[in-house]
C-alpha cells in the first residue's frame, strides 16, 4: 500500500489563518445569532405541536411577546388563511402572521408534525414559523456548531466510531460555509434536505459532541486556501472517482485513488437482473445506441470493468455511464454486464454513491484500524489542508 505510507508520512497542516489570507477573496461574516435552517422543506405543513423540552422560550406574536414558555408546555400551530393560528389546548392564543420562539441558553423545542403526520423532532436554538404558499415555512435558527452536530448523525448515521465523527463533522462544516447563500434568494442559508445536508435536529450520540470539541473550527481548504466540495458517498467499490467524469470539471482534490477499506464493507457489492430486451431498448431509444450491429450489441451485453470506466462504447457510439445510473437507478456507474440466459442480463456492480471524495464506509473502515481522522482526509482528498478557523468570523459567500 504505497499510497497509505506516503499519506501516513505526510501529515495534513493546521494552520491558523490570520484575516490578511483572505484579502483579495469575498469575505464572509459569522453571524452571532447563527445560520437560517429550513427544517421539513420538503413537506407540506398544515399543522403541528411545539413543545418545550428543556430551558424556557419567549414566544413572540409578530413581534410582540405572547407568552413566557417552560418546559412540557405545548402549542399548536396550523394555517388560517395567510396566517398562523396558536392555541394553548382549547384556548386561542391568536393568529399571527409571523411566530417565533426565542431561546433562552441551551433550551430546546419539539416539533410533533400532526398534518402531514411524523415523528418528533427535537431542535435547538430559536425557531420561527409563517405561512409560505399556503404551508407552515419552519426555519431554524441555530448556532453553526449545534447545526454541524445535527448534520454529522444524519449523514453518518449514529453508533459510529468518534473519529469518523470527526471527519464527517469537518466536512459537513466544509460544506456549510461554502454554501452558506444557497437559499438566500428564498430568506434562510441552507435546507435540511440532502442536496443541501440531511438535517434532523439534535443528534442522540453523545460521542458527536466529543467528536466536535476534537475539531472545532476545523475546514478543509484546496492548495489555494479555497473551501473545498466536500463531496462523500456510501462506498467507491474499491476506486474513487475523478471529479471530471461525474461533474465535467477538473478539481484537483477529486482524483481517483485505489480504495482498499470499502472492498468489504456492506454496500461494496451488488447485482440486478434485467430483461435482454428492455435493455437493447433502452440504450437504442434513450441514446441511440445501435443494438442491430452484432458488435454493438455484443458489446452492450458484456460490458466489463476492472477500473472505473466514463462509458459504455464501441467504435463511434457511447452512452454515459451516470446516465444509465441515473436512469435505471443503479446504485453506481461501477458495473459489469453479463448474460444469464437468453432472456435475461445481470448486472454486477461495485460500490454505492457518485465515488468522488470520501468513501464513508472505507474511512469507518481506516478508523477501525486506528487511522486518524487526519489520515482519513488526506487519503480520499488530494493536496488539501485542513485550517483552523476557531477565532475567525469570517464565511465564504459562494
Amino acid at each position: 500500500m504505497k499510497k497509505l505510507k506516503t499519506f501516513a508520512a505526510a501529515k495534513i497542516r493546521f494552520l491558523l489563518i490570520p484575516l490578511l489570507a483572505f484579502a483579495g477573496s469575498t469575505s464572509f461574516f459569522v453571524p452571532a445569532e447563527g445560520i437560517q435552517i429550513r427544517v421539513f422543506a420538503h413537506l407540506k405543513v398544515n399543522e403541528l405541536h411545539t413543545i418545550i423540552n428543556l430551558g424556557t422560550y419567549q414566544l413572540l406574536g409578530d413581534g410582540q411577546m405572547i407568552a413566557d414558555c417552560r418546559p412540557l408546555m405545548d402549542f399548536k400551530l396550523s394555517v388560517n388563511g395567510d396566517s398562523i393560528e396558536v392555541r394553548k389546548g382549547d384556548i386561542l392564543v391568536g393568529v399571527f402572521k409571523y411566530i417565533k420562539f426565542v431561546s433562552d441558553n441551551d433550551s430546546e423545542l419539539k416539533l410533533k408534525l400532526s398534518n402531514p403526520d411524523r415523528k418528533v423532532r427535537t431542535y435547538q436554538d430559536d425557531l420561527s414559523f409563517s405561512v409560505s404558499e399556503g404551508y407552515i415555512k419552519i426555519i431554524n435558527q441555530i448556532v453553526l456548531d449545534n447545526y454541524i452536530a445535527g448534520v454529522t448523525e444524519a449523514e453518518a448515521g449514529s453508533r459510529s466510531a468518534t473519529e469518523f465523527y470527526k471527519v464527517q463533522a469537518i466536512l459537513a462544516r466544509t460544506f456549510a460555509l461554502a454554501h452558506i447563500n444557497k437559499h438566500a434568494l428564498e430568506g434562510f442559508s441552507l435546507c435540511d434536505q440532502v442536496h443541501c445536508q440531511a438535517y434532523y435536529g439534535k443528534p442522540r450520540d453523545q460521542n458527536i459532541y466529543k467528536a466536535m470539541d476534537g475539531t472545532r473550527g476545523k475546514v478543509v481548504v484546496d492548495e489555494n486556501l479555497n473551501l473545498i466540495v466536500a463531496a462523500f458517498h456510501s462506498n467507491s467499490g474499491g476506486q474513487t472517482a475523478n471529479s471530471e467524469d461525474v461533474w465535467g470539471s477538473h478539481t484537483s482534490y477529486l482524483r481517483s485513488i485505489v480504495d482498499s477499506f470499502s472492498t468489504k464493507m456492506p454496500n461494496a457489492r451488488w447485482e440486478r437482473r434485467m430483461l435482454k430486451a428492455d435493455w437493447l431498448s433502452y440504450l437504442k431509444l434513450k441514446h441511440n445506441f445501435p443494438v442491430e450491429n452484432e458488435e454493438e450489441k455484443e458489446a452492450a451485453l458484456h460490458f466489463t470493468q476492472d477500473t472505473r470506466k466514463i462509458f459504455l462504447e464501441c467504435n463511434n457510439s457511447k452512452v454515459p455511464l451516470k446516465n444509465i445510473r441515473l436512469d435505471l437507478q443503479l446504485k453506481s456507474t461501477f458495473f459489469s454486464i453479463s448474460e444469464i440466459n437468453n432472456d435475461t442480463i445481470l448486472f454486477k456492480g461495485r460500490g454505492y454513491g457518485h465515488g468522488l471524495g470520501m468513501c464513508q464506509e472505507g474511512a469507518m473502515r481506516m478508523v477501525k484500524l486506528g487511522y486518524s481522522y487526519t489520515d482519513v482526509l488526506n487519503f480520499y482528498y488530494q493536496d488539501i489542508q485542513l485550517i483552523d478557523l476557531h477565532k475567525l468570523n469570517f464565511f465564504k459567500d459562494e
